[in-house]
């Protein structure tokens, strides 16, 4: 009797993990975004904490955080920032203390894609 009621819960835990299991990866990764939406995606993610980290860099030498332009020209940005992966970037700058640069698609094939930004915490946030 208790290897019956062994085999029953044996049973029971393997349904319940199945299920779990397939709830999570029948989607696929980020609920089904088309795979070269994740990967342009995760590259705009990575430009976006490099971009942060120059102005991080920019800030400790100069005082003060810079325009995407003033990047370039300094040598922090090695990339340009307009229609990269189909996204142009843009900074605002606020009292030379504080940053947020914001990824758009620009490309008329991505619409739809999220739009990405980065602020002096680091911290990147997504939208529609």
């Amino acid at each position: 009797m208790k290897r019956m009621g062994a085999l029953a819960g044996l049973i029971v835990a393997l349904g319940i993990g199945w299920w779990m299991f397939k709830a999570e990866y029948t989607a696929g990764p980020a609920h089904g975004a088309p795979p070269k939406q994740i990967i342009d995606v995760t590259g705009v993610r990575a430009d976006l904490l490099s971009i942060a980290q120059a102005e991080r860099m920019y800030l400790a030498s100069h005082g003060t955080y810079a325009t995407l332009d003033q990047l370039q020209q300094d040598g922090s940005l090695l990339f340009s920032p307009n229609n990269r992966r189909g996204y142009n970037f843009t900074a605002e700058i606020n009292d030379s203390q504080h940053f947020e640069i914001t990824a758009a698609p620009s490309d008329p094939a991505k619409t739809g894609w999220p739009t990405l930004s980065i602020d002096d915490s680091m911290r990147i946030t997504q939208g529609p």
